[in-house]
């Protein structure tokens, strides 16, 4: 297993500053209908920055600011015997 990428929600861009500081460099960046993501670099740690000043401030909801998800890398997922939510396709 390996890790693919952690994503967090932040309320504005100049919040990506912190991680910018701390070595990260930005690679892409996309808009959609009510945010935009954008992803970031250090040393092969790939940041999925989802930035939004419109989610809750904290575990309020779903999708509060803060840790999004952590994403790994698995040759197979049923050999893992864990319980996992279906894959959401609301956004």
């Amino acid at each position: 297993m390996e890790l693919d990428h952690i994503a967090v929600i932040v309320s504005k861009e100049d919040n990506m500053e912190f991680y910018k500081k701390l070595g990260f460099e930005e690679k892409t960046r996309f808009e959609r209908s009510r945010d935009f993501v954008v992803f970031m670099e250090c040393d092969g740690i790939l940041l999925e920055v989802f930035v939004d000043p419109n989610h809750p401030e904290r575990i309020s909801g779903p999708e509060a600011k803060g840790l999004r998800h952590i994403a790994f890398v698995v040759k197979d997922l049923e050999d893992l015997e864990v319980e996992i939510e279906p894959i959401r396709i609301d956004f």
